[in-house]
């Protein structure tokens, strides 16, 4: 007797427009079983609004490890199941990977139905390279280790996105402009899709000004797009005596003010020596 099992849908929700939300995504949960929800309360207000009366039940960072395995006994006698988050895709910098990870594992099959994203609407805007890119989610919320992740991205070459919560998004950005520098070009998407949608582009040290100048650029949920680092031209190797000179800076010194002595004392171009002092301490 073959057993057949049930759905898990992965469905995405509006990230603020609820027109955007897809008729597939309505039919989905209309039609399943259950809907596992990041906050009933928060999805509630959707499903309300569009008049979904299928019950739900919360799956979140504090409890989805022990409620996946519940979940997947019944995706396993039959049932089918759908997943959202609050807004947006599920699993992007949200709840769903246990659930997700340990359905497939039980031969479940996992039924995705694309919808909004709030990084890929983003970068869909920015004016930035999008053939490759690389998504951060979060970076830590303490000083020390957003710091120190920003470092290890300093000299990468694609375009980067990372989440940031609002209250910290002027501590972010100049810490971005202190790594980085002022020129690098960043993208900050505010609200999108929203009534108050920003998608306002500059460099660095531009952006900070115009950020710190206005308290309402530093509310609701933000997208950063930093520009990836410059490729060096071919046959651009720095003369050894030169990048000693650099090493022994950086040695003592912070990555911008080792660049800017060592320009001064080789003649080399500041930016240059900047950025492979960035490479160096990745």
């Amino acid at each position: 007797m073959t057993v057949t099992t049930g759905t898990l849908y992965v469905v995405a929700t509006p990230i603020g427009n609820l027109q955007d939300m897809t008729p597939r995504a309505l039919e989905v949960l209309n039609s399943v079983s259950l809907i596992a929800a990041e906050d009933t309360r928060h999805s509630g207000r959707l499903l309300q609004y569009f008049s979904i009366q299928t019950p739900t039940t919360a799956c979140h960072d504090h409890n989805e490890r022990g409620k996946s395995q519940r979940l997947v006994e019944r995706l396993l006698a039959g049932d089918d199941l759908a997943l959202i988050s609050d807004a947006g895709t599920p699993l992007i910098s949200d709840p769903g990977f246990h659930l997700v990870r340990l359905a497939r594992e039980a031969g479940v099959r996992i039924c995705p139905v694309p919808g909004a994203c709030a990084l890929i609407a983003g970068l869909s805007a920015a004016g930035l390279p999008s053939d490759r890119f690389a998504f951060e989610g979060f970076l830590p919320a303490k000083a020390h280790g957003r710091r120190q992740r920003i470092q290890a991205l300093a000299a990468e070459q694609r375009t980067w996105m990372l989440y940031e919560a609002p209250h910290r998004l002027l501590e972010c950005l100049e810490d971005l402009l202190e790594l980085l520098g002022p020129e690098r070009q960043v993208v900050l998407a505010r609200e999108l899709t929203k009534t108050f949608e920003t998608i306002k582009g500059a460099p660095l040290a531009e952006l900070v000004v115009w950020v710190r100048a206005d308290a309402d650029q530093q509310r609701g949920e933000c997208v950063l797009i930093v520009e990836g680092a410059p490729q060096p031209e071919e046959g651009d190797a720095l003369d050894p005596a030169a990048e000693r000179v650099l090493d022994i800076l950086l040695a003592e010194l912070p990555v911008k003010q080792a660049a800017a002595l060592a320009a001064q004392i080789t003649g080399l171009k500041k930016n240059r020596l900047y950025q492979l002092a960035l490479e160096k301490t990745v």
